[in-house]
Order: structure tokens, then C-alpha cells, then sequence
């Protein structure tokens, strides 16, 4: 946001708190400094739009009303009760907990939200520094759909996506009406309205391949009354069964020690004109490994079973795709 508009935006603000009654778009545009600078009418109007929606998304109390029932046009006002926030009182160790909350997330979806928070904060005059060293520096990392997943709830909107079914390398396109993202057991997953098979389905976001795509209009999905989200992901998710599978992988000779250190060497062979060790590894959540394998790039390839090897190839494409994309 440029300085002119931020300013702008503030002088919109201080105008409609200090003015019980409701200001027309006329009225606004003479007393708010910034506005007079519209090279037209049209101009104006473009501009006010954008500021009203700019000011209902950082969570600002908008109204619209009338003075009497004898003004023909509406007027806007924000009224201090909505806009204030109330006595906020966190404990030293409370106000640590919420900086390194802060700190925690991984994802600049999340991430953006918690600095808003802690600006909040600040704001109501409470001290918190998340710039505090700790003893640990956890991260909580969300999949590669959480983004788009969590914006089509928000805006109630469809989606299309593929899916890799559990213990399976098939891809299955499914469009689901989604009602919330939530974590369970360390992963992430989203509820809805399935289409294609018409019932309420949990999917782990770790298994959904590709981009995710808005389908229809926003607004035309609405989480039902009283559903329990989580409930249902840990009634669906508790049922799947936790076997240990044996993974078969080569790494190159010389590399990927910690590879090496979780499984047993079985033998040696040759890819791509490298030498490496055969390794096999005991797995609990084979789709879980491939996150630690994929960060080794090609100095370990998956040889077996097909659902990791085709987990660690889809990590790498999403990687190769980013790159991409930056150029």
C-alpha cells in the first residue's frame, strides 16, 4: 500500500469516528484530505470503493444508514462501540505465549494474520515482543492447497482438485464443497460437501496434487449448523489403518547420511550412471517421509512403494514449478 493511500485511508477513518451522523460520499470527499485530488467524479467513486472495501477487510465497522427518513442518499459513519476494542489484560507469560504463537507459522497466509494480531495488540497497549530468543524455534508448516483451500472456505466458494487416495498412487480429480481446514495428529485436512459422491468427506491436504480450483461463484457454500469438524476428521482419520511399510530407496554414494542412518543397507546399484546404496527403510506413515526425502533432490531416489515415490516426484514438481515461475 502506497503512503498516499495508507494516509488517506486514515484520515477516512479519524472523519467517520468523529461524527455521529452518517457522511455522504459527497460530504466525505470535501472533508477528507486526499480525495480532492480525483481528476473526476468517476475518479472519486473508483477511489471511495476501494477504500470502503480496503477498511471492511482489515475488520473496520462500516455503516451505512440515513440521518431521517427524509435524506435520499446514504451516508457512512463508524461507531466507536464496534470499532474499540475492549480491556485487554495478558499476563507476562500470556503475552509470551501469543508472540511465540506468532512465530510459530510457516505459511505467509498465516503468517500475515498473526503480525496483524500482534499489531492489534500493540495497538491496545499491551507489550509483546516476539523478538524474544527461545529455547526452541518450532515451526508449524502447512501443505502447498492450504492457501487456496482455506480462501475458497472464506469466500464459500468450490473447488476442483486431485487427490491421491491412501496406499495409492492413482490421482482422482474431486470437487468438494469446502466447510473449514483443521489439524489433527500433526496434518492438516479439509471437510465438506463431496460432489462426486454426495456425502461429507474429510481430505488430507498432504494428498491433494496439483493446483486447487475455484469452481462456481463465491458465497454459494455454507457450512451447515452445528457441525463438528474436527469430530469428523478424527472419526474418519482414526480408522485408517497404521501398518509399517517397508520403503526401498537409492542414495548416492558419499551423500544423504540421515537417510542412511534411519534404514539398513541391502545392497548397491547403479542409476543414471551413479553408484549408490540400496536402503530399506520401516515406515509408519509412508506419505509422511516424503517431505525429509524430497529435501535430499536427487541425491536419493524412491524406488518403492509407488505412493512415496510418486509423494517425493510431486514435492520436486511443485519446487521446479516455483522456481519457474520466479523467473
Amino acid at each position: 500500500m502506497s503512503t498516499a493511500r495508507a494516509e488517506r485511508l486514515v484520515n477516512l477513518v479519524l472523519a467517520l469516528l468523529s461524527t455521529r451522523q452518517y457522511l455522504t460520499a459527497e460530504r466525505i470527499r470535501g472533508i477528507v484530505p486526499g480525495y480532492g485530488d480525483a481528476a473526476s467524479d468517476e475518479a472519486y467513486f473508483r477511489m471511495f470503493e476501494r477504500d470502503k472495501t480496503e477498511l471492511r477487510e482489515l475488520g473496520i465497522p462500516l455503516e451505512t444508514g440515513r440521518n431521517s427518513a427524509f435524506d435520499a442518499i446514504e451516508g457512512y459513519r463508524i461507531a466507536r462501540r464496534d470499532y474499540e476494542l475492549g480491556e485487554i489484560d495478558l499476563a507476562p507469560d500470556e503475552a509470551a505465549a501469543v508472540a511465540l504463537a506468532s512465530r510459530l507459522w510457516d505459511s505467509p497466509e498465516l503468517t500475515g494474520q498473526a503480525q496483524g494480531a500482534l499489531v492489534k495488540l500493540r495497538a491496545a497497549g499491551l507489550e509483546v515482543d516476539d523478538q524474544a530468543p527461545t529455547v526452541v524455534e518450532p515451526r508449524v508448516r502447512a501443505e502447498p492447497a492450504f492457501g487456496p483451500l482455506l480462501a475458497a472456505v472464506q469466500s464459500g466458494q468450490a473447488v476442483r482438485f486431485e487427490y491421491r487416495r491412501s496406499g495409492s498412487p492413482e490421482r482422482i480429480m474431486r470437487t468438494l464443497e469446502p466447510w473449514g481446514v483443521v489439524s489433527w495428529r500433526a496434518r492438516w485436512y479439509v471437510v465438506g460437501h463431496d460432489r462426486d459422491r454426495g456425502a461429507t468427506r474429510c481430505f488430507r491436504l498432504s494428498r491433494v496434487t496439483g493446483q486447487v480450483r475455484p469452481v462456481g461463484k463465491p458465497g454459494e457454500v455454507r457450512r451447515p449448523e452445528g457441525v463438528n469438524l474436527l469430530k469428523l476428521v478424527t472419526a474418519t482419520g482414526g480408522s485408517e489403518p497404521a501398518p509399517v511399510t517397508t520403503a526401498r530407496v537409492w542414495v548416492a554414494d558419499g551423500r544423504a547420511a540421515g537417510v542412511r542412518r534411519r534404514g539398513t543397507v541391502v545392497g548397491r546399484a547403479t542409476i543414471d550412471g551413479d553408484e549408490g546404496d540400496l536402503v530399506e527403510i520401516g515406515l509408519l506413515y509412508p506419505e509422511s517421509a516424503a517431505d525429509w526425502i524430497s529435501a535430499q533432490g536427487p541425491d536419493v531416489v524412491v524406488l518403492e512403494p509407488d505412493v512415496l515415490a510418486k509423494s517425493v516426484q510431486d514435492r520436486l514438481e511443485a519446487v521446479v514449478a516455483r522456481q519457474v515461475s520466479a523467473l
